[in-house]
C-alpha cells in the first residue's frame, strides 16, 4: 500500500507540473481588456485563427488619416462558439464585418469580441454558449 502511494502521489505531481504551462497562458479578461472601452470597427477579415484557448480574427481598417491598421479581435474558445452555431466557415478572409467589443488596455490595435455582424446583417455572439448565438 506504501508504494501506491508513493506512486499516486508521484503521477499527480507530475500532472500538475504538465498542466501548468496551458493554464498560466490563459489571461484575466480584467487583466487584458478595459470593459468601459467599447469599440465598433468596420472592416476586411484578413485572417481567421480556429484554436484554443481563444479563437482570433483580424481585419484590416482605415483609419481616419487613411493608414490601414489590422485590427486582432478575440473570441470565445472553439468549442464555445460551435455551441452557438459558429463553424471554421463563418468568418472568411474578405468578408467585410462590423464588429463590437472591448478595447485592449494597452492601446493596441485589440479587442476581446462581444458580436460580428456579417455585410448580409446576420449577427453572430462572440462569446460562450451561457450567453447567446446566431442571431
Amino acid at each position: 500500500m506504501h508504494e501506491f502511494k508513493r506512486i499516486w502521489r508521484v503521477l499527480v505531481a507530475a500532472s500538475a507540473i504538465s498542466v501548468a504551462p496551458t493554464a498560466s497562458a490563459h489571461h484575466s479578461f480584467a487583466a487584458v481588456y478595459d470593459a468601459n472601452s467599447p469599440v465598433t470597427i468596420t472592416g476586411v477579415v484578413t485572417e481567421v485563427s480556429w484554436l484554443n484557448p481563444h479563437a482570433r480574427f483580424y481585419v484590416d481598417v482605415e483609419s481616419e488619416s487613411g493608414v490601414i491598421e489590422n485590427w486582432e479581435f478575440e473570441l470565445g474558445s472553439p468549442n464555445g462558439l460551435m455551441r452557438i452555431g459558429w463553424t471554421r466557415n463563418s468568418l472568411k478572409p474578405g468578408d467585410i464585418v462590423t464588429t463590437e467589443g472591448t478595447r485592449a488596455r494597452d492601446g493596441s490595435p485589440a479587442a476581446n469580441a462581444r458580436s460580428v455582424t456579417l455585410a448580409d446583417g446576420t449577427s453572430m455572439f462572440a462569446g460562450d454558449a451561457q450567453q447567446g448565438g446566431l442571431r
